[in-house]
């Protein structure tokens, strides 16, 4: 078990130090007072203060089908992330409405990029629903956006992990490698027949 731990937690390690290198540190220009959702969400959720409504279009199509579904507008508004768990189904039904009045020209419960190209065209920003900045990486993700990226660089020691988003961060990575080590040694384990209900073993 500790050694599965261990490449586990080695792994996380080099997956955020490489994180950190590629997003330049922690410098970051300031976001003015009257920037829209759009430019705070690609500021705090990509790090990302450059960039033209296709590349924006582009980083939310999650399934790369030219389209925003229902499903790619509630991940983009962080409605599939943990801090958002609790908003209800219909105000998640008000949001999807909201952005399909806004974009979806045509109708058709979609929105193509050529709509919202149209929509940036004609000055459309996207509204901010009062959902937050848009959390919608996995955990490792936002872990390392929002907290290593923040306090730690690739000068950090893992003996300068000490803060409780470190803590609980590498122990939920102990808590599945302890998990997937549990599931190795079932998996392993010979099926005894014995043990098994009568009318489930085979007949003959």
């Amino acid at each position: 078990m500790a050694r599965l731990n261990f490449l586990k937690l080695a792994a996380s390690w080099c997956f955020l130090l490489g994180l950190s290198r590629a997003h330049g540190g922690h410098d970051q220009a300031p976001l003015p007072d009257d920037a829209d959702w759009a430019t705070r969400h690609m500021a705090e959720e990509h790090h990302i203060g450059n960039f033209d409504p296709g590349a924006f279009f582009s980083l939310h199509d999650f399934d790369s089908s030219g389209a925003w579904t229902a499903d790619e507008i509630l991940r983009t508004y962080g409605l599939e992330s943990e801090e958002n768990k609790d908003v209800l189904p219909e105000r998640r039904n008000e949001v999807v409405r909201e952005i399909m009045r806004l974009l979806d020209s045509n109708g058709d419960g979609k929105v193509e990029r050529e709509e919202w190209m149209q929509f940036n065209k004609n000055g459309g920003k996207l509204p901010d629903l009062g959902l937050g900045p848009g959390h919608h990486g996995d955990d490792e993700y936002e872990y390392e956006i929002h907290h290593f990226e923040k306090y730690h660089d690739e000068n950090t020691r893992e003996e300068d992990l000490i803060h409780p988003e470190d803590i609980a961060h590498f122990k939920k990575h102990d808590m599945e490698a302890d998990e997937e080590e549990r599931q190795m040694k079932l998996d392993a384990m010979p099926v005894v027949e014995q043990n098994i209900p009568a009318k489930f073993r085979r007949s003959g």
